[in-house]
């Protein structure tokens, strides 16, 4: 054989040689199709359930549902043994359910593919032929695909949904933030995210009638003033050991700057390694604790950023967006007029801001009803709104945008805020800062 011909030859061989040894190995790959019966146990959102072989207690991977035939790829934490609740940390397919029969199957080519009944990819890792071997779920709740090297391809830490695990992180360069769950039966993006921006950490509320989310909290700022948060890790660790309590909190790194710390949240009395950080669907930020060594009510609340008791550091409920659904004044934690064109009457869910006319009516078909002075929309911490302008001039821009519900104006700055939802009115000793509502004109 000719030196000329060898060298292909060669080349062939070890691409085989190289290809081969990044196939998973057979005994590792599965294919499991949705169908059996439901688990027995209660889970969160009243979900049924079927349970895969892929688990590391306390998490299991499952097929779960909320509503027939529409199936999410989530994970489970919680054990039966504890005959508590078990929560779901992490979904695949969120917005994008599979039916019965639908399959979950790893291939040698080491791609992870969730397709529905028809054959229709709903969800997968892209992970084929990047020299996966194998799969495996972690102590920590990480669901990884590896190389033969122990490298992550692929994580599950990198995808949240609207959950933190402890050592799990958002980061600049994604993913750079959480979305809330929309409701018990809709696994699908709720309105509330978790934002990792800048030098802040800043919870958000996305309003129907408008493409720009609103703030509703902002974090202290992190770090020495100089470069931005490159990443937030949800850390859990013994404060001064392990007979002492344990710290809940971020680790962070800056950009650009050797600042780096620790922003502790909460601590826990106990062992709180099984935390998990969500920003739930009422977009209260919480973190749960789960105890495995309990026979029953191994979940508890340790932390809850919006809350009704005094904490430092904490937020009254009054900051809640729907706190008091579309439309309700708020003051000391609870729900306490509707505030209408005839005054401010006893709130109910039923409180709701006055039908307007549509879009194309003009300006001069709507009208305004003051609320009560002393009042401000949930995002005023954040936002005081343009200026500083005349009363009459903040009036007339809310007139002119029929996406404006409503206005507050504080007379002491001269500052205007038009707002695309009402939601929360805050209560306030400030005379000076008064609110506005859009209705019908001679309505």
């Amino acid at each position: 054989m000719s030196t000329s011909s060898i060298f292909p030859f060669l080349i062939s061989f070890l691409a085989m040689l190289i290809a081969s040894e990044a196939i998973v190995p057979p005994d590792k790959t599965f294919k499991y199709i949705n169908q059996g019966n439901f688990g027995e146990y209660s889970t969160e959102y009243l979900a049924d359930y079927r349970v895969l072989d892929i688990y590391t207690s306390p998490f299991t991977l499952c097929f779960y549902n909320t509503t027939p035939n529409a199936f999410i790829l989530g994970l489970r934490m919680g054990v039966r043994r504890s005959e508590s609740l078990m929560r779901w940390v992490w979904d695949a397919n969120r917005g994008n359910p599979v039916r019965e029969n639908a399959t979950l199957t790893f291939g040698s080519n080491g791609n992870l593919v969730l397709a529905d009944v028809d054959g229709k990819v709903a969800w997968q890792t892209g992970t084929a032929n990047k020299d996966v071997v194998g799969l495996n779920l972690l102590q920590n709740g990480n669901l990884v695909l590896y190389d033969k090297t122990g490298k992550f391809i692929w994580q599950s830490f990198d995808h949240p949904t609207d959950t933190l695990l402890v050592g799990q992180a958002i980061r600049a360069r994604g993913p750079t933030k959480l979305v809330s769950r929309l409701s018990f039966t809709e696994p699908i993006n709720g309105p509330y995210s978790f934002v990792m921006e800048q030098r802040h950490w800043v919870m958000y509320y996305q309003p129907k009638n408008s493409q720009n989310p609103i703030i509703y909290y902002k974090s202290f700022e992190f770090g020495n003033g100089k470069g931005t948060l490159a990443n937030l890790v949800f850390y859990c660790e013994p404060e001064y050991g392990q007979n002492f309590a344990f710290e809940l909190g971020f680790l962070f790194n800056m950009t650009n700057s050797p600042s780096s710390g620790t922003s502790i949240l909460t601590r826990p009395k106990y062992n709180s390694t099984y935390s998990m950080l969500r920003v739930d669907m009422d977009g209260n930020l919480r973190i749960y604790t789960y105890d495995d060594n309990v026979d029953w009510g191994a979940w508890e609340v340790t932390y809850a950023l919006f809350t009704s008791e005094d904490y430092y550091g904490r937020e009254s409920l009054c900051k809640l967006p729907k706190k008091c659904g579309s439309l309700g004044i708020c003051d000391d934690n609870q729900c306490v007029a509707c505030p209408k064109p005839q005054g401010l009457l006893g709130w109910d869910r039923s409180c709701a801001t006055p039908p307007l006319p549509p879009c194309q009516a003009g300006a001069n078909s709507v009208d305004f009803y003051k609320v009560d002075s002393g009042v401000e929309h949930y995002s005023s911490s954040y936002n005081e709104g343009n200026g500083p302008m005349k009363l009459i001039e903040c009036r007339t821009k809310c007139s002119q945008d029929c996406k404006c519900l409503g206005f507050f104006y504080r007379e002491e700055s001269s500052k205007c805020l038009l707002v695309p939802e009402l939601g929360t009115l805050i209560k306030t000793s400030n005379s000076s800062h008064v609110g506005y509502i859009k209705k019908v004109r001679g309505g």
